[in-house]
Formats: C-alpha cells, sequence, structure tokens
C-alpha cells in the first residue's frame, strides 16, 4: 500500500483538510493499517495535486486547505484497488522472517515470545471484537468505511492466535520432560 492511495481513498469517501487527514492516521487507520505523520501528508497532497489527482476545494484561515479527489484520482484509486497488489520480488516481513528463526532460540525462550503472540494477538481481537460491536455490520459505500478492514483484522489476529496455541502445543509435547537427559557414561 503507499500513502498516495491511503490519502485518495480517504478522500473519495468525503472532502478533508490535512489536519483531518492527519487525524485518520492517528486512529484505527494508523494502528491498524498504514502509519503517516503530518510531515508526510502534507508533501503528499502537493504532489497529487500537482498530478490532478486531488484539489483544493476550499481554504480557510491559517492557511488550511480541504482537499477532495479529482475523477482522475478515483480512476487511479479504482485502478490500484482492483489490480493485484505489486510483487516486486522483495519480500520484508519481519514477523515471518521471525517465526522462521524461533527454532534458533532455546525452548523455554521459543516459549515466552509464542505466549507473548498469543496475548497479543488475544488483545488485539478483544479490541476489534469492541469496535465491530459499535459498528455494525458492513454496508457499501462511505458508511461502510473500515468495517470490512476492521473484520479482516479480526480474522487475522484470531489466525494468529490459534497458530500461537498450535506452536506452543507442539513445543511443550517434543520438549523433553524436565529431569530425564540421558545418564551419563562412568
Amino acid at each position: 500500500m503507499s500513502l498516495p492511495h491511503a490519502l485518495l481513498g480517504l478522500l473519495a469517501v468525503r472532502p478533508r483538510s490535512g489536519y483531518e487527514l492527519t487525524k485518520e492516521f492517528e486512529g484505527y487507520l494508523g494502528r491498524y493499517a498504514w502509519q503517516a505523520g503530518h510531515t508526510s501528508i502534507y508533501p503528499e497532497l502537493g504532489k497529487l495535486a500537482v498530478r490532478g489527482l486531488v484539489e483544493v476545494t476550499h481554504e480557510g484561515p491559517r492557511g488550511s486547505r480541504t482537499y477532495a479527489v479529482t475523477p482522475a484520482g478515483r480512476e487511479e484509486l479504482r485502478a490500484w484497488l482492483t489490480a493485484p497488489p505489486s510483487r516486486s520480488g522483495k519480500v520484508r516481513n519481519e514477523e515471518v522472517l521471525r517465526m522462521f528463526l524461533l527454532s534458533a532460540l532455546d525452548p523455554p525462550d521459543a516459549l515466552s515470545v509464542l505466549r507473548r503472540i498469543a496475548d497479543e494477538a488475544a488483545a488485539g481481537l478483544a479490541d476489534l471484537r469492541a469496535v465491530r460491536e459499535v459498528t455494525g455490520p458492513p454496508v457499501p459505500g462511505p458508511e461502510g468505511f473500515g468495517i470490512l478492514a476492521a473484520e479482516f483484522g479480526l480474522r487475522q489476529y484470531e489466525a494468529v492466535h490459534g497458530w500461537a496455541l498450535w506452536a506452543i502445543e507442539q513445543l511443550e509435547q517434543h520438549a523433553e520432560p524436565a529431569g530425564s537427559e540421558a545418564p551419563a557414561e562412568s
């Protein structure tokens, strides 16, 4: 995902100022999907305007500007959303790398990491379940903004939690019972 597309998506829902966009990234969007601060957002809005993908619809006090997506911006967003994700050949997923390397730890440390992952997933699951209770069922259009993403996140947390519990069980089943080392030869 890219910041320009995130901005186009937010502006496709409704026009907003740079300040309002920054606040969106400080909420659920930044917590679960994509982080960006005002030092990235404002320059990107300028670039999108130069490309004709957004336009300033209102100028307010202290230089504030309200931006709206243009038809060209909607088409760019549509093209990006409907295309398969780009696979540049470079895969960088720190969480998966850590799972590949988990067996390099002593079993007690590996179990500690897995328990932490299970606990974090359970906490994230509880948070998103609370969000979903408030939002109600998914609806099409701007009224449903974020609800599908919340459900996606909920299911990811469920999967990670289930995997972590399974991995803990696997390590515990194959761990040597305490005091069962082979007797020393005399």
